[in-house]
């Protein structure tokens, strides 16, 4: 079993940054995928980006491409999210995912998830 914490949302207002962290513990596997996806209220959850084992390997989404960035470390088996110039429809609960292999744009694939954090900005 894989559990995994994530931390960093908040409020922030329109054009600031956040930086969201995921921290995996319990099992662990020489290799897997880690991403970010989101859902906001009343919206299916949507991806927004993912990286493969060796970090050389990302798939932002088109609407947070060149503001978000996702990137590892796999010694403290984390991954990160950097959030800049943050727009109001940003807000949403983010959740890490984990699946074993490479990283995917689909929900289904990814095996383990987080709890989600909320992120809200205002405008």
């Amino acid at each position: 079993q894989v559990q995994l914490v994530e931390s960093g949302g908040g409020l922030v207002q329109a054009g600031g940054s956040l930086r969201l962290s995921c921290a995996a513990s319990g099992r662990t596997f020489s290799n897997y995928a880690m991403a970010w996806f989101r859902q906001a209220p009343g919206k299916e959850r949507e991806f927004v980006a993912a990286i493969g084992w060796s970090g050389s390997t990302t798939s932002d989404a088109d609407p947070m491409k060149g503001r978000f960035t996702i990137s590892r470390d796999n010694a403290k088996n984390t991954v990160y999210l950097q959030m800049n110039s943050l727009k109001p429809e940003d807000t949403a609960v983010y959740y890490c995912a984990v699946r074993v292999g490479g990283p995917s744009r689909v929900a289904d694939r990814y095996d383990y998830w987080g709890q989600g954090t909320q992120v809200t900005v205002s405008s």
